[in-house]
């Protein structure tokens, strides 16, 4: 099926999200999980987009709708001009659009072939869908990302057993930007290695998106590394958006009450900088056939009121109109500064 050329809604836009919907059947009982629900966003060229949450919120399956790996049951995903959900996740592997999103995972190690050599592995998406290019022109081409990524020519003849953590992501990271790819998605990329690798791997990413232009969509659980690294922030909370924004403002501003929870809970190494922690009460809400009238955050809300039980609220713009929250609360200050009070 050839993929569909459609004008993307916003002009810079390089990929546009509309009301994606992903929903997993509960095996043995009827009803569905909500894992991703109608969710809304778009990624500028260049920047870097990240999306943080609580594990199981939706991050991993969102990501994994984007890169087409997975199916989506509702909604749009137009990349690059191109509306690329009208193409199903089995065959997206055989289009061009392929090569221009890809993904760096999260374990290295489950990530990369046993029986591959690291150099077979950064050849691969060269030979499946680069240019029918000879074995010494893609020999060379693996030897440039190798030392792009930093990673010893001599260890390309290893297999993934035989290179440490920090060189099997380099490895990975290889490979996703063998193709020259417009949009890199990095899945909680440095969780799985030390922490003196995780700001050498960070570091290479950093210098990646500049050198190479590429636009990232970076999932992570560490909000200071999201801070340092991101220029716009979504939070995710059962499957939905709670808040997006300016990373900036979504740190030091934060709209909505889970947003604090999670800002309030992140490290902060000046004692004096640490503000009281926000500790939410009660059990999260189930994402099998959630109520569309019930924000999915009330019962852990400190702010909740009796609105939130029966009108699910949506995302309102806030202060220069680029920040946007989905919470009741928002409403009041908006009607207040209308009045000019």
């Amino acid at each position: 099926m050839p993929v569909s050329t459609v004008t993307s809604p916003p002009s810079r836009a390089l990929l546009d999200v509309r009301a994606l919907t992903k929903r997993f059947p509960v095996r043995g009982a009827r009803g569905h999980l909500y894992a991703v629900d109608d969710v809304s966003f778009s990624i500028v060229a260049g920047e870097c987009f990240g999306l943080v949450g609580e594990s199981g919120c939706g991050k991993s399956t969102l990501v994994r709708l984007i890169a087409r790996l997975l199916d989506f049951d509702d909604g749009r995903i137009v990349f690059d001009g191109q509306d690329i959900g009208t193409v199903p996740a089995l065959r997206f592997a055989g289009t061009p659009a392929r090569g221009r999103i890809q993904m760096v995972f999260q374990d290295p190690a489950d990530s990369l072939n046993p029986r591959f050599t690291a150099f077979d592995t950064i050849a691969e998406p060269l030979r499946r869908l680069g240019p029918p290019d000879g074995r010494a022109r893609i020999a060379e081409r693996v030897r440039e990302l190798a030392d792009l990524c930093g990673l010893p020519r001599e260890l390309l003849g290893r297999f993934p057993h035989q290179l440490s953590g920090g060189q099997q992501q380099r490895v990975g990271i290889a490979r996703a930007i063998a193709l020259e790819p417009k949009l890199l998605i990095l899945d909680e990329p440095t969780s799985a290695l030390d922490v003196s690798v995780q700001a050498v791997i960070l570091h290479l990413l950093a210098e990646l998106r500049e050198r190479l232009g590429m636009s990232y969509l970076f999932v992570s659980h560490d909000l200071n590394v999201v801070r340092l690294f991101a220029d716009w922030v979504l939070v995710m909370y059962l499957g939905k958006i709670v808040e997006q924004g300016p990373s900036d403002e979504i740190f030091d501003r934060s709209r909505h009450p889970y947003t604090r929870a999670l800002v309030s809970a992140a490290p902060v190494l000046d004692p004096g900088a640490r503000k009281p922690r926000l500790r939410l009460q009660g059990e999260p809400r189930s994402p099998i056939d959630p109520s569309p009238s019930v924000c999915r955050f009330y019962g852990r809300c400190p702010d909740g009121f009796d609105r939130c039980e029966r009108e699910m609220p949506v995302l309102r713009s806030s202060g220069n109109g680029r920040h946007q929250a989905a919470c009741h609360l928002l409403e009041g200050e908006h009607l207040e500064r209308s009045l000019g009070r």
